[in-house]
């Protein structure tokens, strides 16, 4: 069985959440949805009724990691084996996440899973990474995209045959399907960060004692936003969470960073 978690601040309702709802409602193996609200005014009335269906007004915006930790520790309470942390921007198929899940439980070394994940238009995202460095994060988004090219194809894993499996240490937070045991394990997601790093904090520890996989099998679709390119604020944001990731992993020398991305 399994637990899915969304976390949301003024969400789109009608447009976004409500369809993506109704279909994890038909997931065969779903125990319960925790909606996670960090806005500032409660929903009164949330357009889904479905006993399977927990809606949690936070009242603050406590960000992404600490919000999904709510749910995550109530998985863990209940022994719920696998838990589906993931954006309400994501587009996936009920019948993908039972694949997923099943798959999970006859691979017991796999502590984490993400599929291949394409803009709504088909293109791919990139979103299975090495571990990033400061030029890897603070390159990419200053300095000239020709300058970076070369690196940033091997920090994306584009030098990899991304048609197969690969264990990678850094996978997106949009789309998360965890073993509960190995997320406690991990200690779940670190609550210094506000938000963007939480993912690359959260994988590379799971991967220290299991398998984190980019799996292709199966496709999701991500309408990626890029906030923290569009929005100064949000830019700011991201900028702040990265400096307490380099300042919690190191931010010239990270010997489990040459290691994971070496292998």
């Amino acid at each position: 069985m399994l637990n899915i978690s969304i976390v949301l601040y003024h969400p789109r309702w009608e447009q976004e959440v409500l369809p993506l709802v109704k279909e994890l409602l038909q997931v065969k193996n779903l125990q319960k949805i925790y909606i996670l609200d960090n806005s500032e005014q409660k929903c009164e009335k949330v357009p889904v009724s479905s006993e399977k269906v927990r809606y949690l007004f936070n009242g603050v915006n406590l960000g992404y990691g600490r919000a999904h930790n709510i749910a995550l520790r109530e998985s863990a309470y209940h022994q719920v084996a696998f838990h589906l942390v993931m954006n309400s921007d994501i587009r996936v198929q009920a019948a993908d996440i039972d694949a997923m899940h099943d798959w999970m439980c006859l691979h017991p070394e796999v502590g984490q899973l993400m599929p291949r994940v394409v803009h709504p238009d088909g293109s791919p995202q990139y979103l299975a990474k090495r571990l990033p460095s400061l030029l890897d994060v603070f390159g990419r988004r200053f300095l000239p995209s020709w300058l970076m090219a070369r690196r940033n194809r091997r920090y994306e894993l584009r030098d990899l045959d991304l048609s197969r499996p690969i264990n990678a240490p850094y996978l997106s937070g949009c789309f998360m399907l965890l073993r509960t045991k190995a997320a406690v394990e991990a200690g779940l997601f670190d609550e210094r960060y506000f938000m963007y790093p939480e993912d690359i904090d959260l994988t590379r520890s799971i991967h220290r004692n299991y398998l984190t996989l980019y799996y292709p099998e199966w496709t999701i679709v991500h309408a990626h936003a890029q906030a923290s390119y569009k929005n100064k604020h949000m830019l700011w944001i991201h900028i702040q969470n990265m400096c307490r990731y380099f300042n919690k992993w190191g931010w010239f020398f990270d010997s489990e960073r040459q290691t994971f991305n070496n292998l």
